[in-house]
């Protein structure tokens, strides 16, 4: 496992080494040259185009810092001026300038085709020399000596068969050592690029206060649009059995003594329509906050939900203690509507659910064997999620293959306490 996870590195160590110090100069080279050439004009219609080329470059790097490192740079650009004509083009690269962003990205690039370019190329530079080695101990060390020459192999001076074997087994011992450490040194890599492309401490506050804007914003229309369908199921279902029972009590206090045969009978529908209605209400109830999740906490209450499933789910809930309120309830409900889609859409016959706190983090994770291909842009129910999640800080991610399987994962950062008691497992 371990070799297999060394020779992946050392190829995407290769990629970084040898594409990166190309795209590295390259697009330095063209957006310093055009920052010079604005004095002159030119400059100014060609550095938008230059800084945008470096910002894709950058947020590559980092999807690959997330994919292959799990180290997660968020992007710090501020939003550019949509205008445009050559005003509007000015006005962008004015606002390219003026973002500290765009000069760490500068600085990045310079830092990628030295120091980056060095931890790429290493393991891959010791991978090569097992080859080289081999390639002495089969003989072509013998015409080099014989024509007065001397060739050096790392510290070793190849002077006959002897030294030409010992090179091959320091060259296989160099190659072991680059596979082993090349994911050590990807990662270094990466970390060393995220030095840069991570927002200043400025940035990452004002990103933070955009997100908390929008999730706001978010929570504020979800509440709203809650209240409405209370609202509504309250106007078509309980209160509309309500007035029917009232008008019916009225009929039976008419039909009393006239006709008692006719009044039992309408007492009797009047009795299933209270009963109709007490169910009604406690559904609405139990939509809005389910008792078992306000008695009990959310392993219990996921549990519950799991057994409610049309499909069989199969449920590992591992949680010490009880989260905030708010946070327990958006987690039931998004794990609600995930068990949902997967049951309505997935076509799947089995349903696995994952909820356990680590590391200061509520990691929740269904899996369905269906037919994946599940597109989360479709509809409203994973992006409502995903918006009511965002209030708590939370991610949700879907990994969903054509073929299956699909893979929903939730974490939300919090605290668990042990103030209310939680049922064994």
């Amino acid at each position: 496992m371990k070799i297999g996870r060394g020779f992946t590195a050392t190829a995407r160590s290769a990629g970084l080494a040898f594409w990166g110090l190309f795209a590295s100069i390259l697009l330095f080279t063209l957006a310093v040259v055009s920052i010079c050439l604005i004095p002159a004009g030119i400059g100014v219609l060609t550095t938008p185009y230059a800084l945008r080329a470096v910002r894709a470059y950058a947020n590559q790097r980092r999807v690959q810092s997330l994919a292959w490192a799990g180290i997660r740079v968020p992007a710090p650009y501020r939003p550019l001026p949509t205008r445009s004509g050559i005003l509007g083009q000015a006005e962008r690269c004015q606002a390219l300038l003026k973002d500290k962003a765009t000069w760490r990205d500068l600085q990045w690039l310079l830092v990628d085709m030295t120091a980056g370019f060095a931890l790429a190329i290493l393991p891959v530079a010791l991978l090569v020399y097992m080859p080289w080695g081999i390639v002495l101990a089969c003989g072509v060390w013998k015409p080099i000596v014989n024509a007065g020459g001397g060739e050096w192999f790392a510290f070793i001076h190849i002077t006959g068969q002897t030294s030409a074997n010992l090179a091959a087994g320091l060259g296989t011992v160099f190659a072991v050592v680059g596979v082993l450490t090349a994911p050590a040194l990807l990662r270094a890599n990466f970390v060393l690029a995220s030095k840069l492309l991570h927002p200043t401490h400025e940035r990452e506050m004002a990103l933070r206060i955009e997100h908390l804007t929008e999730t706001r914003h978010d929570a504020v229309d979800t509440s709203a649009a809650e209240l409405r369908r209370i609202e509504r199921d309250l106007h078509d279902g309980a209160q509309a059995r309500l007035v029917a029972m009232g008008m019916s009590l009225g009929t039976i206090e008419a039909l009393v003594e006239k006709d008692p045969a006719q009044a039992k009978r309408l007492i009797a529908a009047a009795r299933a329509d209270s009963a109709e209605a007490l169910t009604e209400l406690r559904d609405l109830v139990r939509g809005i906050h389910p008792p078992v999740l306000a008695e009990r906490g959310l392993g219990d209450a996921v549990r519950a939900l799991a057994l409610r499933m049309p499909v069989p789910v199969e449920a590992d809930v591992d949680l010490p203690g009880r989260a905030a309120e708010p946070l327990e309830s958006a987690a039931y409900f998004a794990v609600s509507e995930i068990l949902t889609n997967a049951v309505k859409h997935s076509g799947a016959e089995r349903i696995w659910l994952d909820v356990h706190h680590a590391d200061g983090m509520l990691r929740i994770a269904v899996t369905d064997n269906g037919r994946g291909g599940a597109d989360t842009s479709a509809g409203t129910g994973l992006p409502g999620v995903e918006r009511r999640l965002g209030a708590f800080d939370g991610v949700l991610a879907v990994s969903s293959p054509v073929g299956g399987p699909t893979l929903v994962t939730i974490e939300i950062p919090c605290a668990l306490t042990t103030t209310r008691p939680m049922t064994a497992h």
